[in-house]
């Protein structure tokens, strides 16, 4: 498993987040892997929520539509915030290595 670094605890509302010094080129990485891996979490959500039969009882009409891509980017966002499915450290190492740098 890659050296990510961790994905800090959530701060106070209105605090800003601790984050350890590190070398700015990793942590541009390290982001950029941690988005990535957010939109295609929030890919598999929508089609995943698209797949799903939803009956007259429990469907939100139009409004439901309109919005569903919003929560599946969401979804995606806030799986990958909390650890995600472990893709980001492999695309942080293919970035570093795109890079040209070492670990």
């Amino acid at each position: 498993m890659s050296d990510l670094p961790p994905i800090p605890a959530p701060a106070a509302p209105g605090q800003p987040a601790a984050v350890p010094a590190q070398d700015p080129g990793r942590d541009r990485a390290a982001k950029t892997a941690r988005e990535f891996e957010a939109v295609f979490i929030g890919q598999m959500t929508k089609l995943m929520m698209e797949s799903v039969e939803v009956g007259d009882q429990f469907s939100g009409g139009h409004g439901e539509e309109m919005f569903r891509g919003i929560l599946a980017e969401q979804l995606g966002n806030e799986i990958s915030r909390r650890g995600g499915l472990g893709l980001a450290p492999a695309v942080m190492d293919q970035i570093i290595r795109l890079q040209g740098q070492t670990k």
